[in-house]
Parts: C-alpha cells; structure tokens; sequence
C-alpha cells in the first residue's frame, strides 16, 4: 500500500494563508448580510410588516443559509472525499462570493414587491450551500497538511478567518452608516455587498496556488474513496456527527447573541448601535491573536481541556455578559465582548477545528467533519437571532437570553466529557491502533467502517 508523502509539496505557511483568507472571505460576506439584517433589511425587504415582525423576518432570512448549509456540506463533502479537498475550496468561494454581489444588486419591496424578499431568500440559500462545503474544505487542507503536535494551531487559522471577516463586515458598515439616514437606505447598504467581488477574486488566485494533502493524496494513489461516504458517515460514525455537532453549541449560541443580536438589544435598551459596532470591531481584533493561541493549548494540553473549560466560562459569564451592557457604559460594553469573543468564543472556537476532523477517517472527513460543524450551526446558530428577539420581547429581561447562553455551554461540556481524546492521534487513519481492541474499528476495504463505541 502507499503511504502518505512525507512533506507537504505547498509549504504549510502557503496552506494556512489560504484557509485564512478563503474564511474571511466567506465569514466578510456572512456577516455583512447579518449585519444589514440587523440594521436595514427590515424596512428595505419587509415594510409591510411591524417593526417586531420585520426585524424577526429579516432575522429568519439569515437563519435560511443555516437550513441550507448541511446539504452543502453534503454536496461539497461528497466531493471533496472523492475528487479532492482543493476543487471544492475553490467552488464554494466562487458560490459564496455570486451570492453575496447578487444581495448588492437585488431591487428592494418598494421596486418588485414580493419578488424582493423571495430573491433575498434565494440569494442566501447560495450562500448557505457555498458555506456548508467551505467550512470543512478550509479546516481539512490546514489540518492534514500540519506537522505533527501543530494540527490544532495551524487547524484554527481557519477559524481565524471568522473575527478577520467580521472585522472587515464591521468597519465597512460603520463607515457606510456615516452616510445620511437616505442615503443609506437608498444605495449605501448596497456597497460592501458589491465591494466583496474584489476579496473573492483575491482568495481565488490564492486557492489556486495550493494543492490537496499527502492524507488525501495517499487516498486516491490506494483506491479507497468511499462510493457515497455522507451514506456512510450516517450509517456508520452518526455517533460521531451528534457529538461533533453538540461540540459547537458553546461557540455558537454566545456568539451569535453578541454579534447579530446584541445590535437589536442595545438599540432597544437606549444602546448606540455605533457603540455595539465598535465593540464588537475591537473584541474582534483581539480574537485574531487568542484563536491560535488556543490553538497552541489545544497541541500542548488536548482538544477536550480547552474545550471543557471554555465551556464551563461560557456558563459562568452568561449573565454577566447582559449585566455589563445594561450599565451602558462604554468600556463596560467593551469589557462585556472582550468576554464572549477573545475568551469564551475562542476557547470553544479554535478546538472545533481538530476536534471534529478528527474523529472520522481520512475517506469521511470531509462529509463526516462537514456534516458535524452544519448540523450544530443549524440547531445552535440560525434560531438565535430570532429565539434571542422572541425572549427579549416576551420577558422584557436579559436573563432569558443569559439562560440560553448557558444551555449552550451545559451540552457542549456534556459532549466534550463523554469524548475521547485525540491530540497523539495521527491524522491519515483508518483504524486507530489504540483501540483495535476496544472502541472504535475500521474495516480495511471501503464502505466498512464501524463505530462500534465512544469517539
């Protein structure tokens, strides 16, 4: 049998920059459409509505690309387990950035009527299907082509990608709400839809430039692609997938809360939105240093300490975090999104990326891994913004929203403690040879593999 190349061919500094920048491209476009939910779209796309009801519509066309994103993951992992990691890297990119300029460019309810709303709808499912393969490609390319004690840290340049884009989506919009009140509702929330088209092109010719990883090379070379390897992973390693999903509820609830909708809950608390942006920017900023550095922690202490104790940080900080921006000051707000993002998100965040990948084989990483991460987005993301503004309205308290963040934190501990360990485990496997005899057995020939017990 051949084995996996000893050297990567591209240089790994090559292959993070790549995940990196394909990430912020994707993560830029994702969030300028949250933040434009959050800030216009409710009067733009949904006039007919109230206030409440359209903020919620417009929140509930965010949440759209989360139901699409694991039959992305399904398509792109399909493909990226049989022809490569690379070619569906570059697709989701080209997908991502053709929905995002067609947002820029969409006629408002005022021009088209219905049509309006239905085309928004449209646009963001393209964009939750390029999502849905992007996440996965990005992590597996990073993570199979690391040297061995550095997966995790190379693993959460991905993941980097998440503040770099909100920061990019941030500042643009601050400085597009410098326009008049007209103005903005008029063309100036068009603009950094359109500009993306210049990031994308930027992320493709970088793409371009990096090839698939000695693990998957070493796969096509041997003949053992799965036929239908999502088919597999749910017959086989579901165990894994549910694990893999309640793994991401820590990371994803808070973050959600503090980026899309503490924008609503600071403008009806009396909040400058200018205040929150800022915030959120600088928070940002930070976490594009603390991502890795939890990644080195990951190489150094394992996947499950991290993420156990960003867990449970999650719990402690869930109503503080509400406490500290209801003060209205400034660095009270700025101290609150210090909290969530460079801390919490980051210790629960920056795992995610060795974590998942590793519990499946080389020929079902990139379904297994990307069906994992969509299926915890789905249940743990796409109803927060809206859950989040349900609760606000029916309570008229933080602490409803203060219990939701916690319940995150609870069932990715629980998750995490019932997990196995991989730090020492190498990434091209296809029987872990510490536990033949006991938990987890992969047949040699493909379509035979067996999750017998714990991850």
């Amino acid at each position: 049998m051949v084995t996996s190349p000893e050297q990567p061919k591209v240089p790994i500094a090559r292959i993070a920059a790549a995940s990196l920048v394909g990430t912020t491209i994707e993560f830029f476009d994702f969030f300028i459409f949250g933040t434009a939910a959050a800030l216009v779209f409710n009067k733009l796309f949904f006039p007919a509505l109230s206030p409440l009801i359209g903020t919620l519509a417009a929140f509930a066309t965010f949440g759209v690309a989360f139901v699409a994103r694991p039959l992305g993951a399904l398509i792109f992992g399909h493909f990226g387990d049989r022809i490569g990691r690379k070619q569906m890297l570059v697709t989701s990119l080209l997908m991502m950035g053709l929905g995002t300029v067609l947002v820029g460019a969409l006629p408002t309810y005022e021009q088209v009527g219905m049509l309006a709303p239905i085309l928004l709808v449209l646009c963001r499912l393209l964009q939750g299907l390029a999502l849905g393969g992007e996440w996965g490609g990005a992590v597996l390319m990073a993570v199979e082509h690391a040297p061995k004690g550095k997966r995790a840290f190379y693993g959460s340049w991905p993941q980097v990608g998440v503040p770099f884009g909100l920061v990019l989506a941030t500042a643009m919009f601050f400085f597009v709400k410098q326009l008049s009140d007209e103005a903005m509702q008029s063309w100036g929330w068009r603009i950094p839809f359109l500009l993306s088209a210049v990031l994308v092109l930027t992320g493709l010719y970088i793409r371009l430039k990096i090839e698939d990883s000695p693990a998957f090379v070493a796969l096509k070379i041997n003949n053992q692609e799965e036929r239908f390897p999502a088919a597999v992973v749910f017959r086989k390693a579901w165990k894994g997938v549910i694990l893999g999903a309640l793994a991401v509820a820590a990371a994803n609830i808070p973050f959600y809360m503090a980026t899309v909708f503490a924008l609503t809950y600071g403008a009806d608390d009396g909040i400058g939105k200018n205040s929150i942006l800022g915030a959120v920017c600088i928070a940002s900023l930070i976490q594009m240093a603390t991502i890795p550095y939890a990644g080195i922690l990951c190489d150094r202490f394992g996947r499950r300490p991290l993420l156990l104790i960003g867990s449970a940080a999650t719990v402690l900080l869930a109503f503080p975090f509400f406490w500290l921006i209801d003060t209205h000051h400034p660095l009270a707000i700025l101290l609150a999104l210090i909290l969530a993002l460079p801390i919490c998100h980051s210790l629960t965040y920056a795992p995610q990326a060795s974590f998942i990948p590793e519990i499946f084989p080389t020929r079902l990483r990139y379904s297994g891994a990307g069906i994992a991460y969509t299926l915890g987005g789905l249940v743990f993301s796409a109803p927060v913004p809206f859950v989040a503004a349900a609760l606000f309205d029916s309570f008229d308290a933080a602490w409803p929203l203060s219990l939701y963040i916690a319940l995150g934190g609870v069932l990715t501990f629980f998750a995490v403690a019932v997990s196995r360990e991989t730090v020492n485990d190498d990434i091209d496997w296809s029987e872990r040879p510490d536990e033949r005899n006991e938990s987890v057995q992969l047949e040699s020939a493909p379509g035979e593999y067996r999750l017998t017990g714990g991850v």
